[in-house]
């Protein structure tokens, strides 16, 4: 049986609580929705304009201990390029099903995409995915899928995990405080950074009511042939301390046959430190897809 990532039921109620405000105090307009999945229900919010027939639109898939109200400033961003889903993946915290594939879990997660995206367009659209979510975009064999944005991703080579990320993640783990959360993001951010109050106390809230998971071990060779069938582009921080340019850029050129595109001074957390610098990565790779 698959297993809950909550500690509780109060843990997973105060998880829901904080996204539904969250969303609830969004001033951007969107629409939110659920549908039915092989991995239990999924959370929708779609924004931005209505997609023109033949453009499709823009699917963001968010990293661990990520969702669509962590993400609202790069869901902003992004639909400004084009019409945004954005779906939260089920067995990470957040408005979708709490239960986390236990057994062949990247298959299972590429299968649910695939049933995600049948169900909230009818249209070809280019998937964002951080983290987990580029891996899951990339597990995915979805006809629908015209092309991935793959940022700071899992699922080409293992995440590299330091002394100094690991000194501040287990501390976070063990006993979860916002400024243990806050000291996690700090080393997952570029040098520098401001941390954003809200990430901070968001993260704390993971780290008391939520199992963390592992990040997912490079995809099947078969796999990654399959997903070479639409372009991608392959985006990282320069300071990315799980993701270095240095190992993600020849994986990216081996397995995907993509150059890798390095934004300086940024670290792992891209979508919440450079979404505009992001989304005008995304605008200029459907800008290219639509050339050609």
């Amino acid at each position: 049986m698959p297993l809950s990532i909550y500690r509780s039921p109060a843990a997973r109620e105060r998880v829901r609580n904080w996204c539904e405000a969250r969303l609830a105090a969004w001033p951007v307009p969107h629409d939110r929705w659920q549908v039915e999945t092989s991995a239990g229900l999924t959370s929708v919010v779609r924004t931005g304009p209505d997609p023109k027939p033949g453009r499709g639109a823009l699917v963001l898939l968010p990293g661990t201990n990520m969702n669509a109200a962590v993400s609202l400033g790069f869901a902003e961003a992004l639909s400004r390029v084009a019409s945004l889903i954005v779906l939260d993946v089920p067995g990470q915290p957040g408005l979708s099903a709490g239960e986390r594939p236990r057994r062949q879990r990247m298959a299972r997660y590429g299968r649910w995409l695939t049933e995600a995206l049948a169900q909230v367009t009818s249209e070809p659209v280019v998937v964002v995915g951080h983290s987990l979510g580029g891996a899951i975009a990339l597990a995915s064999g979805s006809d629908l899928i015209s092309g991935r944005v793959l940022v700071s991703t899992a699922g080409l080579v293992r995440l590299r995990v330091g002394a100094s990320v690991l000194g501040a993640t287990v501390p976070w783990l063990l006993r979860p405080s916002v400024p243990r959360a806050e000291r996690l993001v700090r080393h997952m951010s570029s040098s520098g950074a401001s941390v954003s109050d809200e990430l901070s106390r968001w993260m704390a809230l993971v780290g008391s009511s939520c199992r963390s998971s592992l990040a997912p071990a490079p995809l099947p060779s078969s796999v990654l042939a399959h997903a070479r069938s639409v372009p991608n582009m392959v985006v990282t921080g320069s300071r990315d301390v799980f993701l270095p340019p240095a190992r993600l850029g020849p994986a990216a050129e081996q397995r995907l046959g993509t150059h890798l595109r390095v934004l300086d001074g940024a670290g792992h957390l891209l979508p919440e430190e450079f979404p505009e610098r992001l989304a005008v990565l995304v605008a200029e790779f459907i800008e290219a897809r639509r050339r050609h």
